[in-house]
């Protein structure tokens, strides 16, 4: 059977510097990589925010870059954010009833992340010269502070508080996880991370996000390369 054409991204400003907000999960890294190919100088942005789960997931992050081709992207810049005060006990912060593997995508909200990651990363942009944002947000996703009305907003938003100019685009909102793991297949993805509950640096094989990482593979017909514990 053949397959259908991915579907086109959506185009980033041609503006020479862009940021992109990372993970350690497949879309952002993707993106970095798709950026760095087109020829942009990509700046790597990763907030912490003193979640359960950062510490591996940017030792993964930190991997995945130092494998990108020459001249690749600028050094990652790590901008801290602690959350504890305003999430207390949520199970982000605590690693305690994560959402499994049977949990719809609601169950991973995150309120307001979105917002925080924006805030602190479009201050950094404007003392730093750099015109865009990049997000690896994609099609389907159900959240509030993941479509064109807040992005947009946010962009204006941003740019009147600080009198410059500040983009925010999602390049590959019009794309499911498994077309751009199609995008990113040359790319060394098993160097990303989607895990919510690692266990001793590896995915746990059990949450909600090892499930849609195991599906996305699954439904791009490519060999998933991830450790699971489980």
């Amino acid at each position: 059977m053949e397959k259908s054409p991915l579907a086109a991204p959506e185009t980033v400003s041609t503006r020479a510097k862009v940021a992109v907000l990372v993970s350690g999960g497949v879309d952002s890294a993707i993106l970095v990589g798709d950026l760095v190919a087109g020829g942009r100088e990509v700046t790597p942005i990763y907030v912490r925010f003193g979640l359960a789960w950062e510490a591996v997931e940017e030792a993964h992050l930190r991997r995945f870059l130092a494998t990108l081709p020459e001249p690749g992207a600028r050094p990652l810049v790590v901008l801290a954010l602690p959350i504890a005060d305003v999430y207390g006990t949520h199970w982000s912060v605590s690693g305690a009833d994560v959402p499994g593997e049977r949990t719809p995508d609601e169950a991973v909200y995150l309120p307001g992340r979105n917002l925080l990651l924006l805030a602190k990363a479009s201050v950094w942009c404007a003392l730093h010269g750099v015109e865009t944002i990049a997000l690896g947000t994609l099609a389907g996703n159900p959240f509030p502070d993941a479509g064109r009305p807040f992005f947009g907003g946010f962009g204006s938003l941003a740019s009147l508080a600080m009198t410059c100019r500040l983009e925010v685009v999602t390049p590959f909102a019009g794309l499911r996880k498994h077309e751009v793991l199609e995008r990113g297949r040359t790319l060394e993805v098993a160097h990303t991370f989607s895990c919510i509950a690692p266990v001793a640096g590896r995915h746990c094989g059990r949450c909600n996000k090892c499930a849609e990482r195991r599906r996305a593979f699954r439904l791009a017909h490519l060999a998933d390369p991830t450790r699971y514990a489980r």
